[in-house]
């Protein structure tokens, strides 16, 4: 229902469309499941299951599920048991662990929860997560989207669901790098609503509700260190949800609705579980993971598919769920690079061909690559990314029964001819990974450590991966933001 911070993925707008199109219109009264109030809707509880239902496996096509199954049913477990306890415990709910770095946790109508493994680096206990997951029931038992659409025209209806999907936004595509935010999602109510509920059913399941003030300082410290980074890096930030202008401890309206929460007796007491939990992230993938390959500077490396390739020194790598795109810091040069399986027997000609048909070509001739059968053209005028027409690069390789299709733009001033070798340059890095490159190909991972008496913030983050900001992104990641310090015994999350 809603998103904390997702990339925006435009491919979900036509989809809602398709499958809400039918309710446009048919406006009618239910009973909050809530508040017991009546809500002018515009789709029943059925329709409203079904919608979820339908969008279930495009969110898992864009996103990926994430490959760990004892951590996907540790997840489900905690879950369910929030479920259980809420006000539409007799919905079916999914929970999934998405294969995400976003800091992101969203749900659809009728019970689909899904939560990045993004976020879970920075929650550190199982009450924080059940936290997260409780909010984003609160979402679903108030029907928050359903009563957004209460109204709403058929696009109004697509508009609203891209929104929850989407919330603030990256570098959506290639045609608006900077990227930017489609539509905000839920308001200020429906965000202390679902903080609410989320507290409530923490209570209700033995946890302390005050778990839900630490997410949302955790978040809120990560959204401040994360809004510094893209300034520095001009670009938008990538947030939680940017709902809470202020810091969550000097927020009565939320400190308030917490309290409430804990004055009502429950029947059970469940520790916080900080241990457990800890175990159960024990070498989670931090940015990319194996199944999306890892980028190394200017190298991207890919271990499943046995690939590597180069950009040049000093562009800008984004490596996207289903290409990688670089380009220089200026944003005035691209390089995409994409699979797909071509049809049995079909060489890279006819492939380059069918792709580029009804297009005009010049400079049409084989390429070889490092012992791979490869085809290139040049394209006399497309549609580029900045939304003008122009000339483009284009390149397809074969390897492993995938063509992998390279596509070159620019808008300098100088044009095609001098940006063509740099173009090429970067194709003719494509190889298979060597024996000794596949440890390059592993992805960073958070690893559980206890802290000595001598263990100090800035000695690790000498050590770590992380490239800016280690010593933030580590206290971050241990809720020790902006200057604390491990204790002595304290189980701390590193990354190496």
């Amino acid at each position: 229902e809603r998103t904390m911070a997702i990339s925006p993925r435009l491919k979900l707008a036509a989809l809602a469309l398709a499958a809400t199109g039918v309710l446009a219109g048919l406006g009618g009264c239910a009973t909050n499941p809530v508040t017991g109030g009546t809500d002018i809707v515009t789709m029943s509880e059925a329709q409203e299951i079904e919608l979820g239902r339908k969008m279930h496996p495009q969110i898992l096509q864009q996103y990926g599920r994430f490959d760990d199954e004892q951590l996907q049913q540790y997840v489900s477990e905690v879950g369910q048991r929030i479920a259980a306890k809420s006000h539409r415990p007799n919905l079916q709910y999914t929970f999934t662990v998405l294969d995400g770095d976003e800091v992101n946790a969203f749900a659809l109508p009728g019970g689909y929860v899904y939560i990045t493994r993004g976020i879970m680096a920075y929650l550190n206990s199982e009450a924080e997560l059940a936290a997260v997951i409780g909010h984003e029931v609160g979402h679903v038992t108030a029907r928050h989207s359903v009563k957004q659409q209460a109204g709403a025209t058929a696009a109004g209806v697509g508009a609203m669901v891209v929104g929850i999907l989407t919330g603030s936004g990256d570098l959506a595509n290639v045609a608006n790098m900077a990227g930017g935010a489609l539509i905000s999602g839920y308001g200020r109510d429906m965000e202390l609503q679902a903080d609410e509920l989320g507290a409530e059913y923490l209570n209700r399941i033995g946890y302390e509700p005050e778990a839900m003030i630490d997410v949302v300082r955790l978040l809120k410290n990560q959204e401040m260190l994360e809004v510094q980074m893209a300034r520095q890096e001009n670009r938008k930030p990538r947030v939680y949800h940017g709902v809470f202008a202020s810091h969550p401890d000097n927020d009565t309206r939320l400190q308030e609705v917490v309290k409430a929460a804990g004055r009502v007796q429950n029947a059970e007491d469940r520790p916080p579980n900080r241990d457990l939990y800890l175990s159960h992230i024990n070498g989670l993938p931090v940015g990319d993971s194996r199944a999306q390959g890892v980028v190394r500077g200017s190298r991207f490396y890919h271990a499943d598919l046995g690939i590597t390739l180069a950009f040049p020194t000093g562009w800008i790598v984004d490596n996207q769920r289903t290409k990688v795109v670089a380009y220089t810091e200026a944003k005035d040069a691209v390089i995409m690079v994409s699979a797909e399986a071509p049809p049995p027997g079909m060489a890279p000609k006819e492939f380059l061909g069918r792709m580029l048909q009804g297009v005009t070509t010049t400079e049409a001739e084989p390429l070889q690559v490092n012992n791979l059968d490869g085809y290139r053209a040049v394209v006399r005028s497309m549609t580029l990314p900045w939304g003008n027409q122009g000339p483009a690069n284009v390149a397809v390789v074969y390897y492993n029964n995938l063509a992998y299709i390279f596509q070159g733009y620019t808008r300098q001033a100088a044009g095609l001819s001098s940006f063509e070798p740099v173009f090429l340059s970067s194709v003719k890095t494509f190889r298979r990974l060597k024996d000794n490159e596949f440890t390059a190909a592993e992805p960073d991972r958070i690893r559980v450590i206890q802290a000595s008496n001598q263990t100090k913030i800035e000695q690790l983050a000498r050590k770590s991966p992380i490239k800016k900001y280690p010593a933030e992104r580590l206290r971050l990641l241990n809720d020790l933001y902006p200057d604390k310090e491990p204790t002595p015994g304290q189980k701390l999350k590193i990354v190496e």
